[in-house]
């Protein structure tokens, strides 16, 4: 039977990013100009912290463990992970705050229990690559969002949604308060199409005596033109708070525009003394890929407040001057020898002792079967960036073991193959197929995913990659999304193993196709 070409160029969308590693699509253009988005795939809430020439930034990780990977910058556009920050089951953990106090790093994250309330816990570092401290629960129940100020009195304090500040104790690592309304954000319009009002995201800045206060009205997901950027100021951290004349100053204005439900930004001083806004987005025709990191050009007006200076983020911009190069993004092909769980790997919605699943041996991963199904495996998940690829994996599933190669959104919503000693399985919509079941033994197979622009087919071979088997049923997965199916995340590479006994996972490899002539 003919080979399938993985390979084969997808249809030209008519944007064009340079190509990095794999072929993953890179923000930096080689010419001194980047196009959006810096950092690609589910990387939402983006926490930005510059510490003297160097930028560090973390995202929400939901309900992924280990989580928090901390991304290293030298120019605001090539980024890598360079350490993970939380390594036990947290359960929901929402929009972190990084910053640096004294000589001390801290992570301040909020994080719902199973079936509790959200509170706020805080971790601390010498180092921004750790160890990292065991979470300290802060006693803020009900809250998510915060955001770390020093004020003008010289104490700290925590904003979060609402917008409401409490007082934090001189080590962070208590509050020394009550938590208080703080802000009444502005109002946009009543007929503007948004999601909901939701103020949240607040972040704050000192700057020429005034502390300002970014956040976010409208809604993160729903209609495009939800979420927006609105700025306020203040002498104090106390207020009064004076709103912004050109409020909002992000918005997504159209759905044909190429990035939807702009918000969540962070002000943040480029290495030559120039500002920049990073804030997240979703991808026009791609939210399938979650909530996207984006970089947008600002400038200061001269009675002092920011403007947002981007104009059409489909384009090409200037990069930030001044900075040196950054090595961009990390290689997902992983022969499993080394371990790469919270930069690479996480487990989706792990109990506190999933990682005893995970074993390494010979060159590759034994993992410990979960569950009965995809549906309660709680499979490990990785995150990807490109609009269109192949990935490919060996698995040898032992006796009483079902294994298999998944997008995963949640545990109501993923397609995939899996494959038991004698039987051949299709997951279509988080459901299996009963009349698509193929018997044939399945001792070692090689199983193979392309998801060309979300249109996906699975193949695998019996003989080691040397000759390929179409699956009879391809699936269309652009709806398995937060707007469908909730729970902000994307849809993600999972590999599942379920049952009594083990599956042998070996050589992961990935590879972008989007077509792109600048590569």
């Amino acid at each position: 039977m003919a080979k399938a070409d993985p390979g084969q160029r997808c249809a030209d969308s008519g944007l064009h990013w340079d190509k990095g590693i794999e072929g993953q699509r890179k923000a930096d253009l080689g010419d001194g100009s980047y196009r959006n988005p810096i950092v690609s795939g589910d990387h939402p809430d983006p926490a930005v912290l510059k510490d003297g020439d160097d930028y560090y930034m973390t995202f929400t990780p939901f309900a992924a463990s280990p989580g928090l990977a901390i991304w290293h910058s030298t120019d605001l556009v090539g980024w890598t992970p360079i350490a993970t920050a939380l390594h036990k089951p947290m359960g929901n953990v929402f929009a972190v705050n990084l910053c640096k106090h004294g000589n001390r790093y801290y992570i301040y994250l909020p994080a719902q229990r199973s079936g509790g309330d959200w509170s706020i816990f805080a971790i601390a570092a010498e180092r921004i690559t750790g160890p990292w401290s065991e979470p300290v629960d802060l006693g803020i129940p009900g809250c998510i969002d915060p955001a770390h100020v020093v004020g003008e009195d010289g104490r700290r304090y925590l904003f979060v949604n609402g917008i409401r500040m409490i007082r934090l104790r001189d080590d962070g690592l208590a509050t020394d308060g009550q938590l208080v309304h703080a802000y009444t954000p502005w109002q946009y319009p009543q007929d503007w199409i948004v999601e909901d009002f939701a103020p949240e995201g607040p972040k704050l800045l000192r700057r020429n005596d005034w502390f300002y206060l970014v956040s976010a009205v409208g809604g993160t997901a729903g209609p495009p033109t939800s979420h927006m950027v609105i700025v306020a100021r203040s002498r104090s951290v106390h207020g009064p708070w004076e709103n912004c004349p050109h409020n909002p100053i992000v918005r997504t204005q159209s759905a044909a525009e190429p990035w939807w439900s702009r918000g969540h930004a962070t002000f943040v001083e480029g290495p030559a003394g120039d500002w920049w806004m990073v804030y997240h987005g979703y991808e026009n025709g791609f939210r399938t890929l979650g909530r996207q990191t984006l970089l947008e050009p600002m400038a200061w007006t001269a009675d002092g407040w920011p403007v947002a200076t981007g104009g059409d983020l489909s384009r090409p911009l200037r990069k930030p001057s001044g900075g040196k190069a950054s090595p961009v993004g990390f290689a997902l092909s992983d022969d499993f020898s080394s371990d790469r769980f919270g930069i690479q790997w996480s487990f989706h919605d792990p109990r506190p002792d999933e990682m005893r699943r995970v074993r390494r041996a010979d060159g590759s991963m034994e993992l410990a079967g979960a569950g009965t199904s995809p549906v309660d495996s709680s499979p490990m998940v990785c995150g990807v960036g490109d609009r269109a690829y192949v990935a490919e994996l060996t698995l040898e599933p032992s006796a009483n073991a079902e294994a298999g190669l998944l997008l995963f959104y949640n545990h109501k919503a993923f397609v995939g193959v899996g494959f038991t000693p004698d039987t051949i399985k299709t997951f279509e919509y988080a459901q299996e197929l009963d009349w698509a079941r193929i018997r044939r033994p399945n001792r070692r197979v090689r199983v193979r995913l392309t998801n060309d622009h979300n249109v996906v087919t699975f193949e695998y071979s019996h003989d080691d990659g040397r000759s390929w088997q179409l699956h009879t049923l391809r699936m269309e997965v652009s709806g398995i999304h937060h707007n469908v199916f909730g729970d902000f995340l994307s849809l993600k590479l999972g590999i599942y193993c379920a049952g009594k006994g083990t599956a042998r996972l070996g050589d992961f490899r990935y590879r972008a196709i989007e077509g792109n002539p600048l590569a």
